[in-house]
């Protein structure tokens, strides 16, 4: 088990089946970008089972399934600008800017940068 500054690793727990298989590793990496970032993180979704109702959309289960990805609301564009600079800084390969969150996530291909 995972010793986390900041997170429950039941913050994780996937919202439709309380599942959870989320990667120690990510999990540090995301403690740590909290202690830079400076600010608390509401954690809106982290790991989802293939059968979650958004991964069973998908032609090919994504990394909330690996346990490698969270999505982190935000409150404001500063505290948004941040999370995606700090990410980015950090070597998080995904990070995705949704209107309230931003995701990120430690993916096997190369980084991407994208807006919902």
């Amino acid at each position: 088990m995972t010793n986390l500054k900041y997170f429950k690793r039941s913050d994780f727990d996937c919202q439709q089946t309380g599942n959870n298989e989320m990667d120690d590793n990510f999990l540090l990496r995301l403690d740590e970008l909290r202690e830079i970032c400076g600010f608390p993180f509401i954690i809106t979704s982290g790991y989802r089972d293939s059968t979650h109702s958004i991964e069973a959309k998908k032609k090919k289960p994504g990394t909330h399934t690996k346990g490698v990805a969270a999505d982190i609301r935000y409150s404001s564009s500063s505290q948004a600008y941040t999370l995606v600079k700090n990410a980015q800084e950090m070597g998080f390969k995904g990070v995705g800017v949704a209107k309230t969150f931003i995701h990120v996530d430690d993916r096997e291909t190369p980084s991407v940068l994208w807006v919902y």
